[in-house]
């Protein structure tokens, strides 16, 4: 071997050690997380609201607690609208989102995911009595596998339902994509920044229906000033939602994904979620 060789092979392991001394420091330092900042609405009752003292409470909320407290880390609740949630995430405004959040294929492609800790159904909710006993109380559950064919017969049922009339949606949920791509073209979509904002029109009569998750209605529709609304048609659940909703991280930062996923296993494991789900949904809503 010649002796620039053995010199240029010298300092090629010399870059080589440096390089990987470094990505060791970096990744040492990306796991140092003593706190965190974690995005949510606040306004989407009853997984997350602001109560009358000031403070955010709900499902999510105490969930996130008991996640907090199992790995020891500082964690500081924000609201924030659902807009802005991901550019917010993205840009480092916050360190994580909890807030009802479907895992899409879209939503994968620019943010991470915990493994899911709810799955629920959309529903649709009308005011008006004669479209009340037009549509009948939405006392059966049916599964939307996203297969059009197969979707085909309960599609056209609330096609035929919505034909001509006015349906509100929260904008860039689960379910916007949804409604657009079933019902655009025979109904008018009017989009809402926030879901108690469609609730409202309901009752005005400014729009005919509302569509969104079931344990907001039941949430909702509890109140007395709403009792006039009601869930309608069918409960929509099944694999059209995707594996259901999750934390959302920044792609950068797996590590504290997978904090949170282990206590997430955890708390599934013992009972936490289901406990929580009940006492806010009075319903078991774990995946």
């Amino acid at each position: 071997m010649t002796t620039t060789k053995s010199n240029a092979l010298v300092k090629a392991a010399r870059f080589a050690l440096v390089g990987a001394t470094w990505l060791c420091m970096s990744a040492t330092q990306a796991k140092e997380w003593t706190a965190v900042t974690i995005a949510t609405e606040a306004a989407y009752e009853p997984w997350n609201l602001t109560l009358p003292n000031g403070q955010i409470g709900g499902f999510e909320p105490e969930l996130l607690a008991d996640l907090c407290a199992r790995i020891k880390i500082q964690c500081t609740l924000k609201s924030q609208d659902w807009d802005g949630m991901i550019p917010g995430l993205q840009a480092g405004k916050f360190d994580v989102l909890m807030d009802a959040i479907a895992i899409t294929p879209e939503r994968e492609k620019v943010i991470a995911f915990s493994r899911p800790y709810a799955a629920t159904q959309g529903v649709l909710a009308a005011a008006d009595p004669e479209l009340i006993a037009k549509a009948g109380l939405a006392n059966q559950v049916i599964k939307l596998t996203g297969d059009a064919q197969a979707d085909k017969p309960y599609i056209d049922k609330l096609r035929r339902l919505l034909d001509g009339k006015t349906l509100g949606i929260q904008s860039g949920t689960a379910y916007t994509e949804f409604v657009e791509s079933n019902f655009k073209d025979i109904a008018s979509i009017r989009e809402y920044k926030k879901s108690g904002e469609h609730v409202l029109d309901l009752q005005a009569g400014r729009i005919d229906f509302a569509f969104d998750d079931v344990t907001f209605f039941l949430s909702t529709l509890d109140k007395p000033e709403n009792k006039s609304v009601a869930m309608v048609g069918f409960k929509i659940g099944g694999p059209i939602w995707g594996p259901g909703e999750a934390l959302g991280f920044r792609q950068d930062t797996p590590e504290l994904k997978a904090k949170f996923d282990e206590a997430l296993n955890a708390a599934l494991l013992d009972g936490t979620v289901k406990k929580l789900s009940e006492k806010w949904f009075k319903a078991d809503i774990t995946p």
